[in-house]
């Protein structure tokens, strides 16, 4: 890629595509396209279409996903494995019919099997069942990766798969049954915290923000505390689902975004498939290889927004995978390594979302 690269980011406004757009401009690239789901729905493969024979971009990134956390995959299993297969087939068959240079499929490390051995290295892929809450959600992202290599062996493409470990930052879905772990929980305990001190006013912003179903700051009091209660979130403790003790691995979006525009500025698909007979597994794990438990991370966004309820875990609720930890020495034997350590990380999190709500107050 040149800084001059006609460069289209699938899913921009989103987590992942935001930070990668943020990324390459800090980068000097210029000439960088997206849309909104508004202007443009992937689903629609006649849309797509016309997108791309009138925009013909160079390079792709594509980072547009149907996401959300353990209790939305094991629930829209339909939404999750159709939506993202229909997103990945459009934007993948007209990259390749409009003759673009490079694509960047990003995918999940929730590919790997339940019982995979930890830490996970690529070459673990279909070695044993997956999880079975996120099972269409996973198999939606395998489908992906392969598209990308067939693509590759068959018609000489250069597509790369990348599968980040879980991620967090700007821009997240703070949906307390669809969005991930991370970002539920420290919603979970900002509302915590909001009722514990009965400050009412930040309970009504932060619903103005983002309604619980149909539940906002208009709504009655005891309405609010009706919905608060339904997601775990009580004047004196908050409800997490689980044990608390699976490990997980965490990664901050910007460090995502930064690997992501590396191995696309860097790496080619000949580099990862060198002379294998059989090539597969050609992917690259984008992590930390660190992890921490669901307990101690809990306790951990307590200390950063300074939560003084109880934190108590529904042992009836579902863990998922007890451990996930991604193998990178693929990744940083390419030159490549994280930067933003999970504490600094939540703290920059919860700054920006305390802004957010401030400025929404403001206009």
């Amino acid at each position: 890629m040149n800084k001059k690269s006609k460069i289209y980011i699938a899913g921009h406004n989103g987590l992942v595509g935001s930070a990668i757009w943020k990324n390459l401009r800090e980068k000097g690239y210029t000439n960088l396209i997206g849309r909104s789901h508004g202007e443009m729905d992937l689903l629609d493969g006649a849309a797509v279409k016309t997108f791309f024979e009138t925009e013909k971009p160079e390079y792709v990134f594509l980072a547009a996903a149907y996401v959300g956390g353990i209790i939305a995959n094991n629930t829209y299993r339909a939404d999750f494995i159709y939506k993202n297969l229909q997103i990945q087939n459009n934007v993948i068959y007209e990259s390749f019919r409009n003759n673009v240079k490079k694509l960047l499929f990003l995918g999940s490390t929730c590919i790997y099997p339940k019982e995979s051995p930890q830490p996970m290295k690529e070459d673990y892929l279909l070695s044993s069942p997956l999880e079975y809450t996120n099972e269409p959600y996973a198999i939606a992202k395998i489908a992906g990766l392969k598209m990308c290599e067939s693509f590759n062996i068959q018609y000489g493409t250069n597509y790369i798969a990348v599968m980040p470990t879980n991620l967090y930052g700007l821009n997240d879905n703070f949906h307390l049954e669809k969005s991930h772990v991370l970002p539920a929980m420290m919603r979970k305990m900002h509302l915590g915290k909001c009722l514990h001190e009965g400050n009412w006013n930040a309970v009504r912003e932060d619903l103005k923000r983002r309604p619980l179903d149909n539940v906002d700051d208009k709504s009655t009091t005891d309405e609010i505390i009706s919905a608060l209660n339904r997601y775990g979130i009580f004047s004196g403790h908050v409800e997490l689902w689980g044990t608390g003790q699976p490990m997980r691995e965490f990664l901050w979006s910007e460090d995502m975004a930064d690997a992501s525009v590396f191995i696309m500025e860097n790496i080619d698909f000949d580099d990862l498939k060198k002379d294998k007979e059989e090539i597969r597994n050609c992917h690259i794990n984008i992590g930390t290889g660190r992890e921490i438990s669901i307990k101690d991370l809990a306790e951990t966004i307590r200390n950063i927004i300074g939560y003084k309820g109880d934190i108590r875990f529904d042992s009836s609720k579902p863990d998922g995978t007890m451990r996930k930890l991604t193998d990178v020495s693929k990744l940083t034997s390419l030159g490549w390594k994280y930067k933003v350590e999970i504490r600094e990380g939540i703290g920059l999190m919860y700054d920006w979302y305390i802004k957010e709500l401030l400025w929404n107050t403001e206009n």
